[in-house]
């Protein structure tokens, strides 16, 4: 039996959910807006003393449980606290400025700024210092594939420690190379 497909979700107050016809997407509705999630099939939802409990058919499902479980989780907490990844922007000149309310400017260190696009559902605020980015959202996958993205503009290079990187990751620093004898 799964362990965390086991656990049950917490429905706070405010929040509906219902399964479509087929039984392969739940739609959760909350105070922040409306998630969907993918639910596998085999697996259903049942509400047991004010908590969502994700049950499987058989054990042909078992590998799912877990995910479903996760997923509906996810789309719970979007709705009702909402998900955020912070980004640090590291090296001389490097920066992100809003232009607008769905576009966002990079400079980091190339021959032209970087524009970055943000899809509907996703906000960013960026800090005075333009060097600290928080991405926010109500869809979890959403929210970490724009944050990672984001990253990819400019990976953190090991050797002098610059690029866009998460807040609290930690980058193993590598030394040079030594001169010749």
């Amino acid at each position: 039996m799964s362990r965390i497909g086991k656990k049950p979700i917490p429905l706070p107050a405010g929040v509906k959910w219902t399964v479509n016809a087929e039984g392969t997407s739940v739609l959760v509705e909350g105070p922040k807006g409306k998630v969907s999630a993918i639910l596998p099939g085999g697996i259903k939802l049942v509400v047991k003393e004010g908590n969502l409990i994700a049950e499987r058919e058989n054990d042909k499902q078992a590998a799912f449980h877990g995910l479903a479980r996760s997923l509906v989780f996810n789309a719970v907490t979007g709705v009702t606290t909402g998900w955020t990844k912070e980004i640090d922007i590291v090296g001389i000149g490097y920066r992100a400025e809003l232009k607008g309310k769905n576009m966002v400017v990079f400079t980091l260190g190339y021959s032209h700024p970087i524009e970055f696009p943000l899809p509907t559902g996703i906000e960013v605020t960026i800090d005075p210092k333009q060097t600290h980015l928080v991405v926010s959202g109500i869809d979890r996958q959403k929210v970490g594939q724009i944050a990672a993205d984001m990253r990819s503009l400019r990976k953190p290079d090991p050797y002098k420690n610059k690029g866009v990187r998460y807040t609290g990751e930690k980058l193993k620093k590598k030394v040079g190379k030594t001169g010749a004898k």
